[in-house]
């Protein structure tokens, strides 16, 4: 299977806005080849991201796809699987997590899904919830990791000694 028709284009990331900031950084091509060490990473780093419970998540990802130099377009194809339709069930989710991590119980009688309720919510909720989306994050990333290194090293390697 080509993953690179599924992948944004380099042309249309650099292009990006959000992007411009990093200049030169983003033109490395280092940070756009697919191989066996910045393929899983990206996965990484990608996943992590996605559980981070702020806007423009995209950013932080490019960030640390610049630092350890992994692939930039399958991190933020990654980053995606976050958006405003899943967005909702992976933070509940994340924070019931983090409940069960820290212990710590807050009952919500409703969810608004309103910039007042959630500032007024925040100072009960902040510590279950970054607590378990970053917990959630690191899972989803390393099992994405693992998947991807295994499938790179091990099945990938025996299809090309064919």
């Amino acid at each position: 299977m080509n993953l690179k028709k599924f992948l944004p284009k380099r042309s249309q990331l650099q292009k990006h806005k959000a992007f411009r900031i990093f200049g030169n950084f983003i033109h490395d091509a280092d940070l756009w080849h697919m191989n066996a060490q910045s393929v899983p990473e990206a996965f990484f780093w990608g996943a992590v991201c996605s559980f981070l419970p702020i806007p423009f998540q995209m950013v932080p990802c490019l960030l640390f796809c610049i630092w350890r130099r992994c692939n930039i377009p399958i991190a933020i194809a990654i980053v995606w699987i976050s958006n405003p339709i899943t967005m909702g069930p992976m933070m509940y989710f994340a924070y019931e997590v983090g409940t069960w991590i820290t212990g710590e119980t807050v009952t919500l009688t409703t969810i608004e899904l309103s910039w007042d309720w959630l500032v007024l919510r925040l100072k009960e909720i902040w510590l279950p919830l970054i607590v378990g989306c970053l917990t959630c994050g690191v899972v989803a990333g390393g099992c994405g990791y693992g998947v991807t290194y295994f499938y790179w090293n091990h099945l990938r390697s025996k299809r090309l000694d064919r």
